[in-house]
């Protein structure tokens, strides 16, 4: 039966959150920087509809595979909590292999099972730690039992219509934001950044502070006219 060591997780990874979420801290309440269309970020034609069009919405594109993705989730988990009352954000899983559909009905079992906070660092650490594959729904199940959910409230989740369409609305939320890696992230369906183009995990948040505030601003002129 695995269990996840969740002090060692914690503690593996509280050292590189603490060096990188200093200036993330700074940026967020003072965006100053400039950054420009096409160079650090991407324009996304036609939009992608967000969940809610009354909040800026922020959207990380991820695989539990992805080992920048692993190293992005302690300084993401950070920078959210920066984030503004007007701000929503939310995980995406990325697709474009069918061991991917599986991992993503993971996340979303984690989501309607209110164990999201939990098992995200729990799937992350199996598979870039502990170099398991997660190839099956079982192999999968055992580690949703192991930190505390009943097998059957698993299986019932992971099977669902609901989980079901969840990964496949994500899915077209992907190839909608036109992503070709990951870890991106989608600000306001309107904007996608890379770390390709951002040039690194911590400016990649910067830039996302740059179009969240661009966002805000035109939102307010908007209503001011």
């Amino acid at each position: 039966m695995y269990i996840i060591n969740m002090e060692g997780f914690i503690l593996k990874n509280l050292l590189l959150s603490l060096l990188l979420i200093a200036p993330l801290l700074a940026s967020a309440q003072t965006v100053s920087e400039s950054y420009v269309e096409g160079e650090d970020y991407d324009l996304i034609t036609p939009p992608v509809r967000t969940a809610n069009p009354d909040k800026i919405e922020v959207v990380e594109f991820f695989w539990y595979g992805c080992h920048h993705c692993f190293n992005f989730e302690p300084i993401i988990v950070a920078w959210k909590k920066t984030l503004a009352a007007d701000v929503d954000f939310r995980g995406s899983p990325a697709m474009w292999a069918p061991l991917m559909e599986l991992h993503a009905q993971a996340f979303y079992t984690a989501e309607v099972l209110g164990v999201l906070d939990t098992m995200n660092p729990v799937l992350f650490q199996a598979m870039n730690v502990d170099g398991k594959k997660l190839q099956s729904e079982a192999e999968i199940q055992q580690l949703f039992v192991a930190n505390g959910v009943a097998a059957e409230a698993f299986t019932k989740a992971f099977e669902s219509f609901g989980v079901s369409s969840q990964v496949k609305q994500a899915a077209a939320r992907a190839r909608a934001a036109k992503i070709n890696g990951t870890p991106s992230l989608m600000v306001d369906g309107k904007y996608n950044i890379s770390t390709r183009k951002a040039g690194s995990q911590a400016d990649m948040l910067k830039v996302a502070d740059f179009l969240v505030e661009k966002e805000r601003k035109e939102r307010a002129a908007k209503q001011g006219s």
